[in-house]
């Protein structure tokens, strides 16, 4: 199958790094999985490492990206998680697919240290939910050719 999937968001370094680490576990070489942002942080948020290791994923090797660096690749399927990236989404060669699923930024949470871990966890659970089915389809599809 082989596929070419690009996650996008602003910062790229929460949403889109923690759906690059559940698609990239999941279909393992089935598909080449990037994320990059449209105006990126330059980091990936220590929490989103902390919170994705805690689910069996390590992504503290995964960098912030600009999607740029994309522009001249052939990409399958574009996903946007955020509305910001949605907006920004430029067309690239062999695109095929585009999907947006939005999920709340956890890098603006507010409040105790606890309170923002719980909702970097929070986050990282409606993710993981919405990559890891759209993971099994693509298995699923895969599976019947």
């Amino acid at each position: 199958m082989n596929l070419r999937i690009l996650i996008l968001c602003t910062g790229n370094s929460c949403r889109s790094q923690m759906a690059e680490g559940f698609l990239k576990a999941a279909l393992g070489d089935l598909a080449e999985v990037n994320s990059a942002g449209s105006k990126p942080s330059g980091i990936v948020h220590p929490l989103a490492i902390r919170v994705m290791l805690e689910a069996g994923i390590d992504i503290s090797r995964h960098r912030s990206k600009h999607l740029d660096e994309f522009l001249n690749h052939e990409v399958d399927t574009v996903i946007t998680v955020c509305g910001n990236a949605d907006q920004a989404c430029p067309m690239f060669p062999r695109q095929a697919n585009r999907y947006h699923w939005g999920f709340d930024d956890p890098a603006h949470a507010s409040g105790s240290n606890d309170e923002i871990l719980a909702e970097f966890r929070r986050v990282r659970y409606q993710i993981r939910l919405v990559f890891e089915a759209y993971a099994a389809g693509l298995l699923e599809g895969s599976s019947r050719i």
